[in-house]
């Protein structure tokens, strides 16, 4: 039965990613399912917004924000750009990007990050997308650089 169930996914997630059409997704990061040299508990809210350019190829922008248990960064408010390619059509998604940190008044970073996720379809449109994220800081690189798992719902909105 799954593997009639991933066929069927596969099978309706073809074409899914064509030239035109918008999308718009949010998730929730953390989790405790990061890993850095500076956190503790940790919980974020992302939002995005994108649109394929091109088939498979989506520019993507968003903001998030993240509280955690250290005193020195609690609050992270985050503003990112960046693109996704899907690969051979099947949901499987390759993503780079930036992102521009503030937190506390007095900290600011740039991290560039790459991802690797999965547009699993529940219907014509509207995706579950689990995500793995790595971040690479300028600061204190082993303590501020992120390896992380991200799950998000996606909407691709269609211009038929």
């Amino acid at each position: 039965m799954l593997l009639v169930a991933a066929i069927a996914i596969s099978v309706a997630a073809n074409a899914q990613f064509q030239q035109g059409k918008g999308y718009i997704g949010a998730s929730l990061t953390g989790l405790d399912l990061h890993y850095n040299g500076a956190d503790k508990f940790n919980l974020g809210v992302e939002a995005k917004g994108g649109y394929l350019f091109f088939d498979n190829l989506m520019a993507l922008g968003g903001f998030s924000y993240e509280h955690n248990g250290n005193d020195a960064v609690a609050d992270h408010f985050t503003v990112t750009a960046g693109a996704r390619y899907y690969i051979i059509q099947n949901g499987l998604y390759l993503g780079v990007n930036g992102k521009w940190i503030h937190a506390n008044h007095n900290y600011n970073d740039v991290l560039p990050g790459v991802e690797v996720g999965y547009a699993f379809y529940i219907n014509r449109s509207v995706t579950i997308e689990p995500a793995i994220y790595y971040d690479q800081s300028f600061r204190k690189h082993s303590d501020f650089s992120t390896i992380g798992l991200k799950l998000g719902v996606g909407v691709y909105l269609f211009d038929d």
